[in-house]
């Protein structure tokens, strides 16, 4: 009846800065128009952007989500690191014994002038709940296609980032 931590890395031909751009700064506004097919809109709820800000992420009619909302828990442009929680969301039955999910982000830079991007992901049950890995494993294969799509974007698109 623990958290279940996971760590995700990805790494990229991107330098940091911009993939650090591309996945925290930019984010909001190049989702939906990378996958349109997916991602509607992000509306800012509450606060500038930093920590406290709410976001709202809503998502297309079938989608397996309706909408989510994560709240800016840290963003520390110079050190490439971004801190946020799902606070609340409508949809992904899959999951129902979640209560929220924090990530942890950090964005580094490689030897060959790419980027690694190392989140550690911490679910919180339900109370009497228990989360297992394979609850969560399609979700954080969605995450990759995400970071796939977006980069694949940014390289198309160098100017754009």
């Amino acid at each position: 009846m623990g958290v279940l931590t996971l760590t995700a890395e990805e790494t990229s031909t991107l330098p940091p800065e911009k993939l650090f751009k591309l996945f925290v700064l930019q984010f909001d506004t190049l989702l939906p128009r990378v996958l349109p097919q997916v991602v509607k809109n992000v509306e800012l709820i509450s606060g500038d952007g930093g920590p406290g800000s709410i976001k709202k992420f809503n998502f297309v009619e079938g989608a397996d989500w309706k909408y989510f909302k994560h709240r800016v828990d840290a963003l520390d442009k110079e050190n490439k690191i971004y801190n946020y929680t799902a606070i609340e969301g409508e949809g992904d039955a899959n999951i129902p014994t979640i209560d929220h999910v924090s990530y942890e982000t950090k964005v580094v830079g490689t030897p060959d002038g790419g980027s690694k991007s190392t989140v550690v992901i911490k679910f919180y049950p339900k109370p009497g709940s228990e989360i297992k890995e394979e609850q969560v494993k399609a979700g954080l294969e969605k995450e990759k296609g995400i970071f796939k799509a977006l980069e694949a974007y940014a390289l198309a698109n160098p100017s754009a980032v």
